[in-house]
């Protein structure tokens, strides 16, 4: 072993203590060992550099990209309410679900996209159960390499075995072959997850205070007494209200019916409009309404408007807190609001908002809303789209705004082209599995395909990308350049190699497991196949045994990658959403690593005979 292969192994020890350390950022060691390796003379900077144009770098900037458009769509949080609603209140039957949904996807997929699709649901999913990110993060990367096992097509290096196979004359794998080891792997993953779970990191980032201090929307209905108050009401093709518009109408005057918002059908699916005054009300409309108390006349109100009833599932629209926001204000010394009704705002008029609750010195004033003057210190219950909740903190001058429901975060502004994201995702998942172009170019499709649709804007687009793990995943990659052109991987394989001897065959395939697995700490888990496939190969030859479990193993090994956070670019994209440490992956990574080494000794043999 030379000098430079000692310093390559000298600087990746380095980055390997500083990742355990957890300081500095991870990605700063990243980006400082790969100056080193240019100024050290082990690399030329256009080496250095490959990893920005590395496809698989690409690939996952694209799918942070339609993930973003999947979230201000509003797909992302429907697959996290499915998740939440088949899951019920049980975190053991939300985790099994996760598990289970991200390896079928990613069993036909990229799982590096999988992944990358799957972050912004968890996160929601968790926000919404009070639970840790880190509790969902890691069984979720856990999945998607797993993925990798189920079928032929689930992970490059399935592919490069397979293709090893047919080069050396042998049968090669069937699509399924994969399936059955790696539904045994499946298994294992979610029981062990499931009683790992204790172990998984609990940490959450320190919040501003001012993010300490948001409520929820149930939060405020509880406070403002809004319970029992709202109706969702559609325009039928005989009612009188057809054709007039909102101020024409006076139906909060005449019947406290104050419309919080109405929702339209379009061609993508419904919309949800402001209540302006100059609003038409069109056949096939839904009203929703808020009924103020003092004048609250339900039946009346239903019989000259012949509007039809339509049932409501939560407290106060609370299933609508996507599209319908809230929003707390109050009357600063000075406002010229002071002395006016609730009426003489003009909220809907002038910021398309109506105000639906007043609190004063700690009290709801519930049944005195619309008669009651404002005084100095009152708080204001605002309603509205949260295009217009959003547009508060820019057009207030009288009042301030206290508070933005952290349901604000999950708000989907653009939720009326959810039908044209999932047409997004759909042809750039077809393209993926049909291999008509490359999985970066597809990615690429995606991510074009969402802003030709106005999914997503440039600004929230070049908003989405994770610019942490992107650049630790750059500033790892040119270790694998470094280590194969100083000899250092040919010198960790001859060093393990010349422990195999003649033993017997499972003896053998462990450790080949063991190697391919090592070698995947330090280089991308296809090119680790391209190296030890024809090792496996070889192998079998010299025991006189069939190949196809020896080459298997090399496979499930290369996908195995589940010992730290840098060895896949999977683990690398939780660990900022996961807040997790190196540590963290070592401590629950290395003992599945050992159960998938059984499944592979014990299992592959059965599947196919020496």
């Amino acid at each position: 072993m030379n000098a430079e292969t000692l310093w390559v192994f000298a600087l990746l020890a380095t980055c390997v203590a500083c990742f355990i350390a957890n300081r500095p950022r991870m990605d700063m060691v990243a980006l400082s060992a790969l100056v080193a390796l240019v100024l050290g003379g082990t690399l030329e900077v256009g080496e250095a550099l490959a990893g920005f144009s590395d496809p698989n770098v690409i690939l996952i900037a694209a799918f942070f990209v339609i993930g973003e458009g999947l979230v201000r769509t509003g797909v992302a949080f429907r697959v996290g309410d499915w998740l939440i609603r088949r899951a019920g209140p049980s975190e053991t039957r939300l985790l099994v679900l996760l598990m289970l949904s991200v390896a079928l996807l990613g069993s036909v997929m990229s799982s590096t996209g999988v992944v990358a699709l799957f972050i912004p649901v968890v996160i929601s999913v968790a926000g919404r159960i009070g639970a840790a990110p880190g509790r969902l993060m890691m069984p979720l990367a856990f999945a998607a390499l797993i993925s990798g096992m189920l079928t032929l097509v689930g992970t490059p290096p399935n592919l490069v075995v397979n293709s090893e196979l047919a080069r050396a004359g042998h049968a090669e794998f069937g699509f399924f072959d994969f399936t059955p080891a790696g539904l045994v792997v499946l298994v294992l993953g979610l029981g062990y997850m499931l009683l790992a779970r204790r172990w998984l990191a609990r940490r959450t980032p320190a919040e501003p205070a001012h993010q300490r201090r948001r409520r929820r929307v149930r939060e405020l209905i509880h406070d403002y007494e809004l319970r029992d108050r709202a109706r969702r009401l559609r325009v039928t093709a005989d009612s009188p209200v057809i054709g007039h518009t909102l101020g024409e109408l006076q139906l909060r005057a005449r019947y406290g019916a104050n419309v919080i918002a109405i929702e339209r059908e379009r061609p993508l699916g419904p919309v949800m409009l402001t209540t302006s005054a100059n609003r038409d009300i069109l056949a096939g409309d839904t009203l929703l309404v808020d009924f103020t108390h003092e004048h609250a006349d339900l039946p009346r109100f239903l019989e000259d408007t012949r509007l039809q009833d339509r049932s409501i599932k939560s407290d106060y629209l609370t299933d609508l807190s996507r599209e319908i926001g809230l929003a707390e204000v109050t009357v600063p010394p000075g406002s010229a609001l002071i002395g006016k009704t609730i009426l003489q705002l003009r909220m809907r008029s002038q910021r398309g908002l109506n105000v639906i609750g007043l609190r004063r010195n700690g009290e709801s004033l519930a049944d005195r809303l619309l008669q009651e003057k404002l005084r100095l210190g009152d708080t204001l219950l605002v309603a509205g789209t949260w295009k217009g909740i959003r547009l508060l903190h820019t057009q207030a001058h009288d009042f301030l705004v206290l508070t933005l429901p952290a349901e604000l975060d999950e708000a989907a502004p653009a939720a009326n082209r959810a039908p044209l994201a999932l047409l997004a995702l759909t042809v750039t998942v077809g393209l993926m599995i049909s291999g008509l172009v490359p999985n970066v170019m597809a990615a690429l499709v995606g991510c074009l395909l969402m802003g030709a649709f106005g999914c997503l804007t440039a600004d929230s687009a070049y908003r989405s990308l994770h610019w942490q793990s992107l650049i630790l995943i750059v500033g790892m990659l040119p270790f694998a350049i470094a280590l194969q052109k100083t000899g250092g991987i040919d010198a960790v394989v001859s060093a393990l190699l010349g422990l195999t001897g003649h033993g017997a065959p499972r003896t053998v395939m462990a450790l080949l497991f063991v190697l391919t697995a090592l070698v995947g700490l330090f280089i991308s888990n296809t090119a680790t196949a391209v190296l030890m496939a024809p090792v496996a190969l070889g192998l079998a030859q010299q025991l006189g045994v069939a190949p196809h479990a020896f080459a298997m193993t090399v496979a499930l090994a290369a996908s195995a990658a589940f010992m730290t956070p840098v060895s896949s670019p999977v683990n690398t994209l939780v660990i900022g959403p996961g807040h997790y440490r190196f540590m963290d992956f070592v401590r629950i990574g290395v003992p599945f690593t050992l159960l998938v080494l059984g499944v592979c000794v014990l299992v592959l043999p059965v599947l196919f005979p020496f």
